[in-house]
């Protein structure tokens, strides 16, 4: 028995269907801003991804610069899956978005170094706070504190399954 869309729908009319998928590949920066969404990150990245580059940590070192009042300027590594680091700019730079994980209660006052270079950039920022087992309602609260200012979206994963059925949403 054909369905309803195939009896409705005829051979000329279906010349006019697209026959390519509606959006091109996206290129999101997933970054774990503490060791425990760190595990999360490992955990997710074994599954394939369409466009996805997973970081583990964020570090930060001052280089002396000459245009600087203070003759410093603060450089953003993140650290990748293999161990290596790279510059936050230059990856924030390439993505067409950025998510970031925070462990509930976590510090995640980083973010908003991550969030200067999204802003620079014209990235949209997304984060996900990722609660444990013994999570109270303070320590999601504060990471929320830290993130709202700065994520255009802002959700409490009830897991890591939740994180990654959040990133295929998404179509990273």
């Amino acid at each position: 028995m054909q369905s309803e869309s195939a009896r409705v729908t005829t051979a000329r009319e279906a010349g006019f269907r697209v026959q390519y998928p509606n959006s091109k590949k996206r290129s999101v920066k997933i970054i774990a801003l503490d060791s425990g969404t760190a595990r999360v990150v490992y955990d997710i990245a074994r599954e394939p991804w369409n466009g996805a580059v997973f970081f583990t940590s964020l570090s930060f070192d001052a280089a002396g610069s000459p245009g600087d009042a203070d003759g410093t300027t603060m450089h953003a590594w993140l650290g990748d899956l293999a161990g290596r680091m790279i510059e936050l700019v230059g990856e924030v730079a390439t993505a067409d978005f950025v998510v970031v994980l925070a462990s509930a209660g976590a510090d995640a006052q980083s973010v908003s170094v991550i969030a200067e270079a999204c802003a620079a950039y014209s990235k949209s920022l997304l984060a996900l706070v990722v609660p444990g087992k013994n999570t109270s309602e303070a320590d999601i609260a504060r990471s929320l504190s830290h993130l709202r200012p700065y994520a255009r979206m802002l959700v409490v994963a009830s897991d890591a399954d939740y994180v990654a059925a959040m990133l295929t949403a998404l179509r990273a």
